[in-house]
């Protein structure tokens, strides 16, 4: 029973040839024994121990504050042991985060609190639908604890979805596996990011959820986006002007707006391609395209003299007695008048 408290003051009164005291901890430790042991003998009472070990540049903080020496101190000689965490904690991670543990833990517990920011650091925001996922729904392996890096491509977790999805059939229309260029990260749901469509923005009357309406027969390269691809129907069908007797041109944007209901309507073009009602002196002097254009079924035709009822046949005659030709017709006024003055 004598056998290990003799062995230890043994191990500990041993001298060298030369005489000098070897330390059992060490040659570089440097410390007054008092401090941990008791005068009594070498047993240490752990409850008045006064050693501070922020000084060695790893101070007993949270759990390691309840650690007993041994649990880290392997040996007598205390320089042995390592600081990183890896030396005596298990790795449950199996190398697939790295091995400094403090990058995600802290020494009061083993609980992660910054997820999300530990995550953006890894070049993937957890953000929108990716925010409210468990962790093992993305990274799954063989156990709960690896965090194989899986890659920050949308298709490395959703080329099940981008495959499966039939309205509209992704795979077969050669749609991009890039989600993002067209699903809103963001967004909790598949719902579109809004700038998919950039190039003929879905606003307005064009704010259609139902792609088959443009893109007919699941082939989403063969949409034209001119007017007339979709609304020829609507075009030949209008009376109210007469598009196509009238000779209107199959651009709707000329005078259209994507409004819902074609209006308001707005020719542009009229001042500079037959007569200026936008500006000059018949700006603001009509409501209607009627006022001028009394046949319904064509536009090419006009009045002046229906809308100056003020000015009659024989005042007009005896104002262009000296005119050369003169006649009282809409189509001469517009012949000496072209710019309404």
């Amino acid at each position: 029973m004598y056998r290990l408290p003799f062995l230890m003051l043994v191990m500990l009164l041993i001298t060298d040839l030369s005489g000098q005291e070897t330390k059992a901890h060490g040659p570089d430790f440097k410390m007054d024994c008092k401090l941990c042991h008791d005068p009594g003998g070498w047993k240490v009472d752990f409850s008045k121990l006064k050693y501070d070990h922020s000084t060695t540049g790893f101070p007993l903080e949270g759990q390691h504050a309840r650690a007993q020496c041994r649990q880290c101190h392997q040996e007598l000689v205390f320089n042995k042991a390592k600081q990183d965490c890896i030396s005596c904690h298990q790795d449950i991670h199996q190398m697939t985060v790295g091995n400094d543990c403090k990058r995600c833990h802290s020494s009061t517990d083993w609980l992660v609190s910054n997820v999300a920011e530990l995550h953006e650091q890894s070049g993937f925001p957890l953000a929108g639908a990716h925010n409210v996922l468990n962790c093992n729904e993305c990274h799954r392996n063989e156990t709960n604890q690896r965090w194989d890096r899986i890659g920050n491509e949308c298709i490395s977790c959703h080329q099940k979805d981008f495959n499966s999805t039939k309205a509209p059939d992704h795979k077969a229309a050669g749609f991009s596996n890039a989600c993002a260029e067209c699903h809103d990260p963001m967004s909790t749901s598949w719902g579109g990011s809004g700038n998919f469509h950039g190039f003929f923005p879905l606003t307005l009357g064009h704010d259609i959820k139902d792609c088959n309406r443009c893109h007919q027969g699941n082939n989403y390269s063969a949409a034209n986006p001119d007017c007339k691809s979709c609304h020829m129907a609507d075009y030949s069908a209008t009376v109210n002007p007469n598009h196509a007797g009238s000779g209107f041109g199959t651009d709707c944007a000329m005078c259209h707006s994507t409004k819902p209901g074609w209006k308001p309507a707005k020719m542009e073009n009229h001042d500079q391609a037959f007569f200026p009602i936008y500006s000059g002196n018949h700006k603001g002097e009509w409501t209607k395209c009627t006022d001028c254009h009394l046949n319904l079924g064509n536009y090419s035709q006009f009045s002046c003299i229906n809308c100056h009822e003020h000015s009659n046949q024989a005042d007009m005659a005896k104002e262009h007695r000296n005119v050369s030709g003169y006649a009282f017709q809409s189509n001469a006024c517009l012949a000496c008048h072209p710019r309404g003055d």
